[in-house]
């Protein structure tokens, strides 16, 4: 059954993020919030109480969350510009848009940095990290991406984080569209920071992020702050002075993120979400191999979050004409991000059901035949 409201036109966004809200996140921003008024900062503070709670974290353990005006790439990019001294070295592990964004990052940050890179389809090697690790004393930070949205791959954090706490450097993880849905352990993955931000799998609106750090580690970063609206640890202090953001907040998107956190824990936490999410996942990988689509990745380390789908070799498909046919019928899928090979990708997440899979499957199906696909598809070579 479908997730779309009686009369309304919007389309289902079976993306990565910005996703389809529920009704009640939505009907959460018509209204009005004074920033600095009391009851608006009590929401703030039950966000950052209910966050930390998720995590499994708490300020007696020396723990913090900080909100950040922005989209995730605000969040990741604030961590390097507050916590990384300005003889600092990032050692980063890229497989696909978003490690290699981080690299960008730092390249305009000028800090000093050294990437490892594996192939898109191939997770990031602990191993090369070690070497690197132990050749190069210079490095003090590693960054890595745990579910990599240009393909869905999940990259081994706890592996990676065991091999940053042997050699004492810190640990960044970018969990920007698995947080809220997968474990994440902060202690067995050596975790000192961490990012992702309100509109991927706690099905908020876009608008800001939010850092996970422990406190008197990035109490230690105290003037290494290379911008000012980014500065991770003034910010923090505004929230100590009086529970405000440090400028203008986007208050319409904190509501909505209020109600969409109510929604998580009714639907049983984290794993009620992440067992929906499965779900979807399930029903996609089963529809698109009963049309001779085949997904990228090895099922191994295939998140549940998006799925990259390789072309399908037939001389009537094309991408686009797949896409204005989805989005005729209500249907809204992303474009790929390999740079080796053409895909499309399936976004899993959102307030989606199984059944609102089966209709995007039945959908695509339709739409290749009227393209003149010959469907199923062939299988593939081996």
């Amino acid at each position: 059954m479908s997730t779309q409201l009686p009369g309304s036109h919007d389309k289902l966004l079976f993306t990565p993020g910005p996703l389809t809200t529920s009704h009640a996140v939505k009907a959460a921003m018509l209204h009005d919030a004074g920033s600095w008024h009391f009851e608006f900062n009590a929401i703030v503070a039950r966000i950052r109480e209910r966050l930390l709670a998720l995590a499994g974290l708490s300020r007696a353990d020396g723990w913090e969350v900080i909100l950040l005006q922005g989209s995730g790439t605000f969040g990741v990019e604030a961590i390097f510009q507050t916590c990384v001294p300005p003889q600092g070295k990032v050692a980063v592990l890229a497989n696909g848009a978003y490690g290699e964004r981080i690299v960008q990052m730092l390249h305009h940050a000028r800090i000093d940095h050294a990437v490892l890179r594996t192939p898109e389809n191939v997770p990031a090697n602990p191993a090369a990290l070690d070497d690197l690790l132990t050749r190069d004393s210079a490095i003090t930070h590693v960054a890595a991406v745990h579910c990599e949205t240009t393909t869905g791959i999940l990259n081994p954090i706890d592996a990676l984080g065991q091999v940053a706490r042997q050699h004492r450097r810190l640990y960044i993880v970018d969990a920007m569209s698995s947080f809220g849905a997968l474990p994440i352990d902060f202690a067995a993955n050596g975790i000192d920071f961490l990012v992702s931000s309100s509109n991927k799998c706690i099905e908020g609106v876009p608008g800001f992020s939010f850092v996970f750090c422990r406190r008197p580690l990035l109490e230690s970063c105290a003037g290494h702050a290379r911008s000012l609206s980014l500065d991770l640890l003034a910010q923090l202090k505004g929230f100590d002075k009086n529970g405000q953001f440090r400028y203008t907040p986007p208050t319409h998107v904190l509501l909505a993120f209020d109600q969409a956190l109510k929604e998580l824990e009714a639907e049983g936490g984290r794993p009620g979400r992440e067992a929906r999410y499965r779900q979807n996942h399930a029903v996609l990988i089963a529809g698109l191999l009963s049309l001779g689509l085949h997904p990228h990745l090895d099922p191994a380390v295939q998140s549940p979050i998006i799925t990259a789908v390789d072309f399908p070799n037939d001389p009537h498909f094309s991408f686009d004409g797949l896409y204005r046919r989805l989005s005729d019928r209500g249907f809204i899928i992303y474009p790929g991000k390999l740079t080796q090979c053409e895909t499309f990708r399936v976004g899993s997440i959102g307030r989606l059901t199984s059944g609102d899979m089966e209709q995007l499957v039945f959908a695509i199906g339709a739409a290749l035949r009227e393209m003149g696909c010959s469907v199923p598809f062939a299988a593939r070579p081996a």
